[in-house]
């Protein structure tokens, strides 16, 4: 065993390999399942015990010698490999990356976004789940009002005077805005919402709203006719009309649904109208007294007015998009087709 072992350590000092193949056929030779070195631990079982001291301590010592040996010769078979392979040209064009696009929900959300900013408006968000509270009765939907079943509700929990739920209306952060800022208050939400609804081509379960707030002394339902045209004709064009008809909302008195004019046959009537001429937009109104004293604002002093509007509406009608389940079916060749939409 002692001869065997001087002759694997010289054999080692003088091992050379040029390829990794090389390095991987020593390796095997000397440690494999059946190298030389492992027929020598073999071996060592059967030594008399005076002996395996001495060795024990020699066959350890050659197991690392040859392990490093083979890392050693690992490396340098890798380095030589390196050197000799061609050198990468820099100057060569590279592989062409694909490049996506925006969400068109978030292209249309923005585009809202920065109309009422460029008209003065701060955005603000809130949380998603809310608390009956600030969703339903601090906005003039009493318990057990009928008004609340116009939103059918996901509730997160029940039983208990505040149960907590998905909120149906960003006007949820309008009340936490009023709670919170001081006057005036003039303030956009945008964020999504859910409400618990049979998903069609004109319905969805979850969808986004941008609702809007101005608060001040002297705020009249004019100003924000005024505001709403403005807005309609910077998302749809400058010759965009909008005629208002009169609604119900529990949180504004009096309240109004917004059409604009088609901007597809310009008021003549076509099948995205429905040979109507206009197409509704959104739904507003003057903020009613009460809910301006729930967030301990004096409606004597203060008025205001409020106005909500789905993102996927106004993105349907922007591009005359006909089924709102496209957006959210992640098909790719209904996304792309909004590359050339906006900038990335």
């Amino acid at each position: 065993m002692k001869e065997a072992i001087e002759r694997i350590l010289a054999e080692l000092e003088s091992l050379q390999a040029r390829s990794r193949k090389e390095v991987e056929d020593a390796r095997v030779r000397f440690l494999g399942k059946k190298g030389e070195i492992t027929q020598l631990f073999e071996e060592f079982r059967g030594c008399a015990p005076d002996l395996k001291r001495e060795f024990g301590q020699k066959l350890n010592d050659l197991k690392k010698a040859a392990t490093a040996k083979i890392e050693e010769l690992k490396d340098a078979a890798e380095a030589q490999q390196e050197a000799s392979a061609p050198k990468q040209d820099l100057s060569m064009p590279g592989d062409a990356f694909e490049l996506g696009s925006r969400h068109p929900v978030s292209i249309v959300r923005q585009e809202i976004v920065d109309i009422f900013r460029k008209f003065g408006y701060d955005v603000a968000e809130g949380p998603e789940i809310e608390d009956d509270w600030h969703v339903f009765e601090a906005l003039n939907f009493p318990p057990n009002h009928p008004a609340r079943d116009m939103q059918d509700t996901f509730f997160v929990s029940t039983g208990h005077k505040d149960p907590l739920l998905l909120r149906t209306h960003t006007s949820s952060v309008q009340v936490r805005m009023m709670e919170s800022q001081p006057l005036p208050i003039r303030v956009i939400c945008p964020g999504r919402v859910f409400r618990n609804e049979a998903i069609s081509a004109r319905a969805h379960c979850i969808f986004h709203q941008v609702e809007g707030l101005y608060i001040d002394k002297g705020v009249t339902f004019a100003d924000l006719k005024q505001a709403i045209l403005l807005f309609a004709r910077e998302m749809f064009g400058p010759d965009t009309q909008i005629r208002m008809r009169p609604s119900y909302f529990p949180f504004t008195e009096p309240s109004s649904e917004v059409d604009v004019s088609c901007n597809i046959c310009h008021g003549k009537g076509c099948n995205i109208c429905k040979g109507t001429g206009w197409l509704e937009i959104l739904g507003c109104g003057m903020v009613d007294p009460n809910v301006l004293r729930a967030s301990g604002i004096d409606p004597d002093v203060y008025s205001g007015f409020a106005f909500g509007m789905g993102v996927e509406r106004i993105a349907m009608l922007k591009w005359q998009v006909n089924d709102l389940r496209h957006y959210f079916e992640n098909d790719m060749r209904f996304l792309k087709e909004f590359n050339t939409a906006t900038e990335v």
